[in-house]
């Protein structure tokens, strides 16, 4: 890419272990400014360091149903479906007590994300004030998309990632993953029935059985009470 060849490379080096960086008559300027480079280097070597051994850092929202989270993931087929049916994962997750809601859905259009909305809003017994979603079409298009008519209807704000960054909707990323490394790919499933009974058992035992970190190594029902103790 710069034309510069291994000896010369190897060279630079030499003089660079042995802190040699005086500025010397040479028609290449990049060697001119190696002590800055070299220093320059260290520092995004620490900086790499210190990333990897610093713990994740974790933020909660001020109190539950604030805001959920909002994803989507394509299930894989089922081994012995000679129909071959493709389904999809729709996710919510509560940013403050990690709590879960999860349904299967045949699409991912903007129709079944505001379907799957709906239910979640009846079986969900509380006020939902902020929904967090990526880019995708299922969530954000014109005035008339189904989802966002839904959210106006039912006076739920809706924030959206940054674009190309789905990663700053880490907690939906998270326990989708959790999903599939936890619960899909520890059972066989011979038919969409069965997963979907499976799916809710998991959602049963993560709610009210598995400690989070991110919430003091407590269960996402726990989280809820020990809020409305505290209120």
């Amino acid at each position: 890419r710069y034309n510069v060849s291994r000896p010369t490379i190897y060279k630079v080096l030499k003089k660079a272990r042995v802190k040699e960086f005086q500025i010397r008559n040479s028609t290449n300027t990049r060697f001119r400014w190696l002590a800055y480079w070299f220093k320059r280097l260290a520092k995004i070597e620490v900086e790499i360091v210190k990333k990897k051994n610093a713990e994740a850092r974790r933020y909660n929202k001020q109190y539950p149903w604030e805001m959920f989270h909002m994803d989507t993931k394509r299930l894989p087929y089922i081994q012995w479906d000679t129909e071959k049916i493709r389904e999809y994962l729709f996710v919510w997750i509560d940013d403050h007590t990690r709590e879960l809601y999860v349904r299967i859905t045949s699409d991912k259009t903007q129709d079944s994300a505001a379907e799957s909305l709906a239910q979640f809003i009846d079986e969900c017994p509380y006020l939902i004030e902020c929904l967090y979603t990526d880019n995708g079409t299922e969530y954000k298009w014109t005035k008339e998309h189904s989802l966002m008519k839904l959210c106006s209807e039912q006076w739920i704000k809706k924030k959206y990632t940054k674009v190309w960054r789905p990663q700053t909707n880490g907690k939906a990323e998270r326990v989708i993953r959790t999903l599939m490394d936890m619960w899909h790919k520890k059972e066989v499933f011979s038919s969409r029935e069965e997963r979907y009974k499976s799916l809710k058992r998991f959602v049963n035992w993560y709610n009210t059985v598995k400690p989070h970190k991110g919430i003091n190594n407590q269960t996402p029902y726990e989280a809820i009470q020990a809020f409305y103790l505290w209120k």
